[in-house]
């Protein structure tokens, strides 16, 4: 069977060996590519002007056995993170954050979030590590927790390695990880190098792939019926953490973000 790393491309690198009908079916996929998911072969036939059998050696002809590995095609690259709306009667925007946020936060053991909180209120410092998406997750989240306590820090610094700053993580720090699917290849060495260390990811479904690896585990739903993936359960769990270490640190926290918004005057930093 075809690799399903990119399907679209193998339609367009096939296209010119393509019989005239084949090109048919061909320009109706790269226009509806939801209909490979949502469309019968005899849906996709009649829409694209051809025959069953036209389709079905279309299919042949990129590499699939059958209709239904072309579906199984675009569900895995959906599920990596690629754009594809995998529902053509897409659901309400609204509705589906709430199911997203819901499920989020449903799936959340309260024992795992305590102990999570207790290691980001009391621990000696805490480093935050994001690439491509998860970066200004972990940029916001680094900007939360310095209201409320000192040593917070972000890697990788722009234009910097991490090699130098991961060997130096103390045994009494933690590294909050967050990966979200179509991770970075170093993604998965940096869990393999810190596995010594007290470590929390935050991640979709598809980083539970790492549960052995890390100390503890939060899972947020991004969704997959729309084509591009939904942050706001990551940043709606990141702003429940740092509220939950904000109440644990009490006036300890309340002086911090005081003296700060002091120096923000001091400066004249932001508007009245």
């Amino acid at each position: 069977m075809a690799s399903p790393k990119d399907l679209l491309g193998l339609i367009e690198q096939q296209y010119p060996s393509l019989s005239p009908s084949a090109r048919q079916i061909a320009a109706y996929v790269q226009q509806h590519p939801i209909a490979l998911v949502s469309k019968s072969t005899a849906e996709i036939a009649r829409l694209s002007g051809t025959s069953k059998a036209t389709v079905s050696r279309f299919f042949r002809q990129l590499g699939f056995e059958s209709h239904q590995d072309v579906k199984d095609a675009m569900l895995s690259m959906r599920e990596k993170g690629l754009p594809l709306p995998l529902d053509e009667n897409q659901p309400d925007h609204y509705q589906q954050e709430i199911r997203n946020l819901a499920m989020t936060f449903d799936g959340l053991k309260p024992d795992t979030v305590d102990q999570v909180v207790s290691l980001l209120a009391d621990s000696e410092r805490i480093t935050l590590i994001g690439y491509r998406n998860a970066y200004p997750l972990a940029l916001h989240f680094r900007q939360q927790l310095k209201q409320v306590r000192s040593t917070v820090r972000l890697l990788p610094q722009p234009g910097q390695s991490l090699g130098e700053d991961l060997i130096d993580i103390p045994e009494n720090e933690v590294v909050v990880l967050l990966g979200f699917r179509r991770r970075t290849r170093i993604f998965s060495r940096i869990v393999d190098a810190l596995n010594a260390h007290t470590t929390v990811l935050i991640t979709d479904p598809t980083g539970q792939v790492y549960n052995q690896k890390v100390s503890h585990l939060l899972v947020c739903h991004p969704g997959q019926q729309h084509a591009f993936d939904s942050y706001a359960a990551p940043m709606s769990l990141i702003s429940f953490l740092a509220n939950r270490v904000f109440e644990r640190l009490g006036d300890k926290a309340v002086k911090r973000a005081a003296r700060i918004a002091s120096m923000y005057d001091e400066l004249d930093e932001l508007e009245p």
